[in-house]
């Protein structure tokens, strides 16, 4: 199974810590990188500590949670061999897989409920890269990286 990192800042934490027993009932490694408390935090720090685990292991994949999931995803995306993927339905969260090879999940408590959230991850936990033709277009967004 595959080893997730998780993490939220206080609009997320209820939200993530559904996933976190959702992504434990599949067999999947969990690492809760926090916050654990509604009480305020800054999410750059949260999403950056999540990023910055996914890209240092093999494999593994994150999953962060805040009010919208907008400011997850850009704080992410700062980090280095992370492609952030925003999703707000099963779909997005599939072709963030299948087309865009997404090692990351980002998520909006505050947009979308516990079942669509669960749906959501499940489509996320599914889908493969498909390689072939992304392949190449993964490799141009990875190289902005190197600019």
């Amino acid at each position: 199974m595959t080893t997730f990192f998780v993490g939220s800042d206080h609009g997320g934490v209820m939200l993530k810590g559904r996933i976190t027993e959702w992504l434990r009932e599949l067999g999947h490694g969990v690492e809760d990188v926090g916050t654990f408390s509604t009480d305020s935090v800054d999410y750059p720090e949260i999403a950056t500590a999540v990023a910055d685990r996914v890209v240092a292991e093999t494999g593994a994949r994150g999953v962060l949670v805040c009010g919208t999931g907008i400011g997850m995803s850009m704080a992410a995306n700062k980090v280095r061999g992370i492609r952030a993927a925003l999703a707000t339905d099963p779909f997005m969260a599939r072709m963030a897989r299948e087309h865009n090879d997404a090692n990351l999940l980002c998520l909006g408590e505050r947009v979308v409920g516990i079942g669509l959230a669960r749906e959501i991850l499940g489509a996320f936990l599914e889908a493969r890269f498909e390689a072939g033709r992304h392949e190449r277009r993964v490799g141009k967004i990875m190289a902005v990286e190197e600019r």
